[in-house]
Order: structure tokens, then C-alpha cells, then sequence
């Protein structure tokens, strides 16, 4: 699918990988509405976009709400006259061991990271893709793309990330499934499985730890960077070959147990 004035949603997308999504398709002609939690950042990155000439529209979002999911997807259609991509990088991430020194795991803190990053991620797919199925097909027969993005955690969590790689897991899971339900509509479906990336989820971490974390890469050496996630979304919309898959971007990396 060629990007150039297409509807793109991008849910989590004022910041880390979602933000660095949202420059490299703004910059490649598409037009995109910021669906965020957090209105400040969103706002800020929707006028950082719409000062150089770029449509760029920001909608303040709760994925885990209908309502607020369904709002941001009429925004793209009635802005930009359809939605044609959207990429889901709303989620959030804890660490917290099934038993701990005193007590077993928040049972409200795992429902909230499966309600947010898997459940969260799932409404945005099927309210996205009632929209799409509207779409006028393109020479391919193609009416919408959607990636989602899981994590490395999906496939060898560490300790303390139960809640965190069943949301992911989840993804992956669903991956393949979906992507078969909506091929009678021409929409393809893929999930990014990221690594250690260089991401507000990293952010309070002191340097040494940043750059052990990167060293433990076999290569390269170092931390990804959103902007090579964004590369690789960016690819995935324009190769129409691509669906129903999880691509791993982690530079080779298998997680140790801590």
C-alpha cells in the first residue's frame, strides 16, 4: 500500500515507538491522527508536525473505551476521508513477581496490563477494521493494514514479567487468527516483536544499566531505536507479501531468566 495521503491511526502515539511512527509516515505524505492518554504530549507532537505543513491530527484516547477508540477512529475517517492504517503501540509494562517477599501478584495490576496492552490492542483492531472494510480496494485489492506490537517478552519473559508476557503472548497469538478473519475484507495484519528499544519504558534507568542492557544485544551492541521500528512498520504497509506474521526486531537477543 502506497502511504502517500492514506488515513493512518496510530494508537500510543505521542511517544517511543508510536511517536517515531508518526514522523516517518507524516514525512512520507500520510495523514495521521495521534491517539494518546496523555494530552500534552500528543498536542505537542500534532502541532510540532502541522507547523511544516504535515495533517496531523490529535485525539486524546483510552484504548480500553469503546467510546474513545470509536472517537478516534471517526476522526480519521471524517478528517482524511478514510482510515487505511493503524498501528497499535498504546501499552504499558510492570515488574512484579507471582509471590513476592510478603504477598502474591496485584491481581488488579495484572487485569490492568492485560486490559491495556491486550485488550486495549484488540479493540483498536476491530473498530479500525469495521472502518477499513468501507475502504474502495486498491489495485491489489487491499483496503487496510494493521500492526500491532508485541515484545521479545511474548517469547522468553523474564522474572517478573508474567503480566507483561501474557499481554504480549496474547498478541502474538491472535496475530495469525485475525489476519485470516479479515483477509475476505483485504486488510493484512502483522505484529512487530521488539526487543530492548530505547523507549520511555527505559527512561528512568541510569546510563550503566541502559548501556549493560544494550551490551547484552549480539548485535549490534546497543539499544534499538524507535525510528527502526517506525522503518519497519513503514515497510510492512508497502509490502503487500506481509500478513498474519510476527517479525522479531531485536538484533538477535533471547532474554536471560533476569
Amino acid at each position: 500500500m502506497d502511504i502517500a495521503n492514506k488515513g493512518v491511526l496510530v494508537t500510543g502515539g505521542a511517544s517511543g515507538l508510536g511517536a517515531a511512527c508518526v514522523r516517518l509516515l507524516a514525512q512520507a505524505g500520510a495523514k495521521i491522527v495521534i491517539a494518546h492518554v496523555n494530552s500534552e504530549a500528543g498536542i505537542n507532537l500534532a502541532t510540532e508536525h502541522n507547523q511544516t505543513g504535515e495533517s496531523t491530527f490529535f485525539v486524546k484516547t483510552d484504548v480500553t473505551s469503546e467510546e474513545s477508540m470509536q472517537a478516534a477512529v471517526r476522526v480519521a475517517v471524517e478528517t482524511f476521508g478514510g482510515l487505511h492504517v493503524l498501528i497499535n503501540c498504546a501499552g504499558i509494562g510492570i515488574a512484579q513477581r507471582v509471590l513476592g517477599k510478603d504477598e502474591p501478584h496485584s491481581l488488579a495490576a495484572f487485569t490492568r496490563v492485560i486490559q491495556i496492552n491486550l485488550i486495549g490492542t484488540f479493540n483498536a483492531i476491530r473498530l479500525a477494521a469495521a472502518s477499513m472494510a468501507q475502504n474502495a480496494p486498491n489495485a491489489g485489492d487491499e483496503r487496510g493494514v494493521i500492526i500491532n506490537t508485541a515484545s521479545v517478552a511474548a517469547f522468553d519473559g523474564q522474572i517478573g514479567q508474567a503480566a507483561y508476557s501474557a499481554s504480549k503472548g496474547g498478541i502474538v497469538g491472535m496475530t495469525l487468527p485475525i489476519a485470516r478473519d479479515l483477509s475476505r475484507n483485504g486488510i493484512r495484519v502483522m505484529t512487530i516483536a521488539p526487543g530492548i528499544f530505547d523507549t520511555p519504558l527505559l527512561g528512568n534507568l541510569p546510563e550503566p544499566a541502559r548501556i549493560s542492557l544494550g551490551q547484552q544485544v549480539p548485535f549490534p551492541q546497543r539499544l534499538g531505536r524507535p525510528d527502526e521500528y517506525a522503518a519497519l512498520a513503514k515497510h510492512i504497509i508497502e509490502n503487500e507479501m506481509l500478513n498474519g506474521e510476527v517479525i522479531r526486531l531485536d538484533g538477535g537477543i533471547r532474554m536471560a531468566p533476569r
